[in-house]
C-alpha cells in the first residue's frame, strides 16, 4: 500500500498503529520486523486484533496515552472518525520520540460527498438533521494543523480514489453510515436505505450494475523535528 511505502518501516522500530481496527494492516507491519502497538476505540475490533496475537489496546484516538515512546505513528482509514483533530495531532506529537514520523491516510475534503448529500437529502425530507460523523479536511487545513503542533510536513496530498464496491451501495451504507441510519425508527431504516440507493444509482453505478464509492484520500508524512523540546 502507498501509505505503508510512505511509512517505510524499518526492522526494530517501535510503531503505534492509531485506529488499528481488526489489526489486518498492523500484522503487515510486524512482517517488517517492527515492534507494533495497535490502539482503537472499539472493544470488538481490539478483541479481533488481539486474537491475531497483536499488542492491541482499547484507547480513544483523541488522547493516546503515550510519552516519547514511538519511532513512528501510523494511521490508515481511521483519522476521519476522530472529529477533534487538534487533540489527535497533539497526542501523536507526545507519543513520538524526537525525529519520529507521523504517516497516515484518511478521508479528505470531498470524500463520499455524493453519498453524504444523498443521505442528508433523504433525512431533510423526513425533517431530520444529523451532523456528519466524519472529519474530511482539505490539504491546506490539515497542513495548518500539523504545523501548529510543530510537525515538519514532508508530503501531503489530496487523492481522488473512486473505489469499486463488491456489492451495491446499500451494503456500504449499512456498514459505514449507521450514525445516520440510527436516527430513524427501526421500521423505517430499510426503506430509507433503499431510497438513498436509488438516489445514488445514476451517480455511482454504471450501466452494468457496478458500484463505486466516491472516495477522496488525504495522505501525508510528517516529522517531529530534532530541535523540538
Amino acid at each position: 500500500m502507498p501509505v505503508v511505502e510512505s511509512l517505510a518501516p524499518q526492522q526494530g522500530e517501535h510503531i503505534l498503529d492509531l485506529g488499528c481496527g481488526d489489526g489486518a494492516l498492523t500484522v503487515k507491519l510486524l512482517d517488517f520486523g517492527c515492534d507494533v502497538v495497535g490502539v482503537d476505540s472499539s472493544l470488538e475490533m481490539v478483541s479481533v486484533a488481539q486474537s491475531l496475537g497483536l499488542d492491541a489496546r482499547v484507547m480513544d484516538g483523541h488522547s493516546p496515552q503515550f510519552d516519547n515512546e514511538f519511532d513512528a505513528v501510523f494511521s490508515n482509514a481511521a483519522l476521519h472518525w476522530m472529529k477533534e483533530p487538534t487533540r489527535v495531532i497533539d497526542g501523536v506529537w507526545h507519543a513520538l520520540r524526537t525525529g519520529g514520523r507521523f504517516v497516515g491516510e484518511a478521508g479528505g475534503y470531498g470524500n463520499v460527498s455524493a453519498i453524504v448529500e444523498a443521505i442528508e437529502s433523504a433525512l431533510r425530507a423526513r425533517k431530520l438533521t444529523v451532523s456528519c460523523p466524519w472529519f474530511f479536511p482539505s490539504r491546506k487545513e490539515y497542513l495548518r494543523l500539523l504545523n501548529r503542533s510543530g510537525f515538519v510536513v514532508r508530503s501531503i496530498e489530496l487523492i481522488p480514489r473512486p473505489t469499486p464496491l463488491p456489492g451495491d451501495i446499500g451494503d456500504w451504507l449499512e456498514t459505514f453510515a449507521q450514525f445516520y441510519i440510527s436516527a430513524l425508527p427501526k421500521t423505517e431504516r430499510a426503506g430509507f436505505i433503499a431510497e438513498v440507493v436509488e438516489a445514488l444509482r445514476p451517480v455511482l453505478c454504471d450501466v452494468n450494475g457496478n458500484w463505486v464509492a466516491d472516495y477522496v484520500r488525504l495522505r501525508f508524512a510528517a516529522i517531529k523535528p530534532s530541535m523540538a523540546n
